[in-house]
């Protein structure tokens, strides 16, 4: 019987696929056969791109007042979703307060993810004193209802779109300390970690390039997830007069001017509505099928 030349083995060795690429290709298989998450990635593609472009291509501005359009219905004229009280474009103001809601969910979103990863990797990998006091902080923040404590500090703050953006990411963090601390505290006893450390690594190098890493899946899905909850925010607390000040359109405040037309004039409060609907639920739909996409336990070896 022959043996096995040292070419040969070399050859077998560089045609296998190395494991995480086979994992990766899984993944996105998943993704692809997630329907949902295929239905809320289109909608969230066509809502980034009638925010940031539909401004530039509409022949309407969305301050410009015209008051002999007033409460023009939809689908009739050249104002396709029809005009508000003012007579500004409905279509327009959408678009732009698509900009402003999803720029500040997003900003929130990655102001959140940090602050939570930073608190939940050095509470999962210390332990001890600093882990416990760490986490006791944030059991205390989870104490107060995220909404009482989101308008008790836009109460006491200038609105702006930077001041929300960071109020929001204030009430955000600590799930995401609480997942990444569960998941740090579960790897820093794997082998790879205790072989870094017994190296002579230093303990910013095992955190951040051994344990980071390998969690970053949960970390993803928390962070599709929370920037539909600072959408969700934003507009809620700018329909209470807290949030966005108009001129400035955001779904939340489009949602308040259009209280007192509710029988008169629906739309205005429909088509905002609907934006804040469709753009929550999209996110939700994509971090459901993150979720089941970057599973390791859905991994078949």
């Amino acid at each position: 019987m022959p043996s096995m030349t040292p070419a040969s083995a070399s050859v077998d060795v560089i045609a296998a696929p190395p494991a995480p690429r086979r994992r990766m290709g899984r993944g996105v298989r998943r993704f692809v056969r997630h329907r949902l998450a295929l239905v809320g990635f289109g909608i969230i593609v066509v809502l980034v791109l009638l925010a940031g472009l539909g401004p530039y291509v509409s022949p309407f501005n969305e301050l410009t007042i015209d008051i002999r359009h007033r409460f023009g219905p939809p689908f009739s004229g050249a104002h396709v979703l029809g005009t508000d009280q003012l007579g500004r474009d409905m279509l327009t103001r959408l678009e732009m307060a698509g900009r402003i809601s999803l720029t500040v969910g997003c900003a929130a979103m990655v102001l959140s993810t940090l602050t939570g990863t930073v608190v939940g990797v050095l509470a999962g990998y210390y332990g001890g004193v600093i882990g416990s006091v760490l986490m006791r902080i944030v059991d205390a923040m989870l104490c107060f209802p995220s909404i009482f404590l989101l308008l008790a500090l836009a109460a006491f703050v200038q609105p702006s779109l930077l001041s929300i953006t960071v109020i929001i990411a204030a009430t955000g963090w600590m799930e995401v300390a609480r997942l990444v601390e569960a998941q740090v505290r579960a790897l820093r006893d794997r082998d790879f970690a205790v072989a870094a450390l017994a190296l002579g690594a230093p303990d910013r190098m095992i955190m951040f390039r051994e344990l980071i890493p390998n969690a970053v899946a949960p970390i993803v899905v928390a962070a599709t997830l929370n920037v539909a909850r600072a959408i969700l925010l934003e507009s809620y607390i700018s329909f209470l007069g807290y949030g966005i000040q108009p001129p400035v359109p955001s779904w939340g405040n489009m949602l308040n001017n259009a209280q007192e037309y509710l029988t008169s004039a629906p739309w205005l409060a429909i088509f905002p509505g609907a934006a804040i609907t469709l753009a929550v639920t999209g996110f939700n739909f994509l971090g459901d099928g993150l979720r089941d996409a970057l599973d390791p336990r859905l991994d078949v070896r």
